[in-house]
C-alpha cells in the first residue's frame, strides 16, 4: 500500500526566492578591504599605520615599500629597530585578501620616507628617498629587489648620479629610467636626470629652455607619460602646492619643457592645488587622488586625459582623505590606496587599505572575482589540482 504524500502546492505559489547574488564591483566607488593575516605564525595582521610609503601592483599582488609614523606604539613599539621608520616590504595577495610582510635577501635601503618606487617585470626599483631626520640621510643609489625571488640587489651605475634627495618622482619609458625634482630637505631642485637601464650610465639632461621657462622647484609632485612626453603633475614644497589648470611637460626628442594648459571640468573647474597626493597611469588617462593644499587633506578623485588634457572630477571620495599615502594601479584597472596622513592636528595616520575600479571590469575580470568570492578555498589548492580543475598558467600564478 503506498504512503500518502503531501500535495503538490497550487500552481498560484511562487517559487522560493533565490538569495541575492552579491552585486559587481561599481565603477567610482571605493571599497575598504579588511586583510587577513597568511597561514602560519601569528605577526602583524597588516601593515601598521604609516605615510611616505611606496606601493606597486601586479596582477596578483600589490607591494608596499617603507614608511614612516612617529607613534611609538602604532610603528611597533620595541619590536621595530628603526622606528620611526619602516625597513620592511609587504605584499597583499588578491586573490586570498591576505597581508604577508615578504622575508628578503640582500641589501634593502636605509632611506625610508618620499623615495621613488616602479616595477619593472618583476624588478621592484627603488631610488632616493630619507631617514630621520628628514633630509640628513637621503639616498641617491639604485636598489633592485626581485620580487619572485625576494632577493635585494645595489645597480652598480657610471656616471654622475643624481643628488641624495627624496620626494622625486620618476617613470620607466623605454628602458630609460627618468627622475625629476625632489628636494635635499633644504633646497628643492628641477633637475632631470635619465639612468639607460641596459648601460646602467646616468646622465644629467640639460633642457634647451632659458632658466625661466623650467618648472618650478619642487617635491612630493608626480609624473606620467605618453612614450613621447613626460608631465609633471603638482607637487610644491613645505610652503606652497602648485595648481593643476597648466601643467608641464618635458618633450623627450627635443629635450624642451613646455607648459600646458589644461581644460576644467563644466562644473567643478579644475582639482585643487596640491602635493603629497597619488596618481596612477591606464593608457592614456591619468588618476589623481588626495593630497595636500597647505591648509586641508583633500579626498577627491580626478582623471586627466593626455589627449585631450581634458579634466574629469569622478564621483567617488575617499572614505579616509589622506597624503602622503600611496596609490598602485593593476594591468586590468583597479587601484589600491594604502595608509598617508588622515588627520594633520593630531598627526594621525592610517592602515586603511581600498579598492576601487577605475575602468569598467572586462568579463574576464568580473567572472574571476565571482570565482574567488565563491571558491575562497581555491588559494590552498596544488598546482596539480588546479590544473586538473581546467585553470590557465596565467590564473594559477594569480592565486600563487
Amino acid at each position: 500500500m503506498l504512503e500518502p504524500v503531501d500535495p503538490p502546492p497550487p500552481r498560484s505559489t511562487p517559487p522560493p526566492t533565490p538569495p541575492p547574488s552579491p552585486p559587481p564591483p561599481l565603477l567610482s566607488q571605493f571599497v575598504k578591504l579588511t586583510g587577513r593575516p597568511p597561514p602560519g605564525p601569528p605577526g602583524h595582521i597588516v601593515p601598521p599605520a604609516r605615510s611616505g610609503h611606496r606601493c606597486v601592483a601586479d596582477n596578483a599582488n600589490l607591494y608596499v615599500f617603507g614608511g614612516y609614523n612617529p607613534d611609538y606604539e602604532e610603528s611597533g613599539g620595541p619590536e621595530n629597530e628603526d622606528y620611526p621608520l619602516f625597513r620592511e616590504l609587504w605584499q597583499y595577495h588578491f586573490a586570498s585578501g591576505t597581508w604577508q610582510q615578504m622575508g628578503t635577501e640582500g641589501f634593502m635601503p636605509r632611506e625610508l620616507a618620499s623615495m621613488s618606487v616602479v616595477l619593472h617585470g618583476n624588478n621592484l626599483l627603488v631610488f632616493g628617498g630619507t631617514g630621520v631626520p628628514f633630509g640628513e640621510s637621503s639616498g641617491n643609489d639604485v636598489h633592485v629587489c626581485n620580487v619572485k625571488y625576494k632577493r635585494w640587489a645595489l645597480l652598480n651605475c657610471r656616471g654622475k648620479k643624481p643628488n641624495r634627495i627624496y620626494g622625486q618622482a620618476m617613470v620607466i619609458i623605454n628602458g630609460y629610467l627618468y627622475i625629476f625634482g625632489g628636494t635635499t630637505g633644504y633646497v628643492y631642485n628641477t633637475d632631470l636626470h635619465r639612468l639607460d637601464l641596459t648601460a646602467r650610465e646616468w646622465i644629467q639632461l640639460k633642457p634647451n629652455n632659458p632658466p625661466n621657462d623650467l618648472p618650478e622647484e619642487r617635491y612630493r609632485h608626480e609624473i606620467a607619460h605618453d612614450g613621447q612626453r613626460i608631465y609633471i603633475l603638482g607637487g610644491g614644497t613645505s610652503w606652497r602646492a602648485y595648481p593643476l589648470d597648466k601643467i608641464h611637460a618635458y618633450y623627450l626628442e627635443t629635450n624642451t619643457w613646455e607648459e600646458i594648459q589644461t581644460k576644467p571640468h563644466e562644473r567643478k573647474g579644475f582639482p585643487a592645488a596640491r602635493r603629497c597626493h597619488s596618481c596612477v597611469q591606464i593608457g592614456h588617462d591619468v588618476y589623481i587622488c588626495g593630497g595636500y593644499n597647505g591648509e586641508l587633506i583633500l579626498g577627491d578623485l580626478w582623471k586627466l586625459s593626455l589627449q585631450t588634457f581634458q579634466w574629469t572630477k569622478l564621483p567617488a571620495e575617499m572614505p579616509e582623505p589622506a597624503y602622503f599615502h600611496c596609490a598602485a594601479v593593476t594591468p586590468a584597472g583597479c587601484m589600491y590606496v594604502h595608509g598617508g596622513v588622515v588627520n594633520i592636528h593630531e598627526n594621525k595616520r592610517t592602515d586603511s587599505l581600498y579598492k576601487i575600479w577605475l575602468v569598467v571590469p572586462s568579463l574576464f575580470e568580473l567572472c574571476w572575482e565571482k570565482l574567488l568570492k565563491s571558491f575562497p578555498q581555491l588559494t590552498q589548492f596544488s598546482t596539480i589540482q588546479l590544473l586538473n580543475l581546467g585553470l590557465t598558467q596565467g590564473l594559477i600564478e594569480r592565486l600563487k
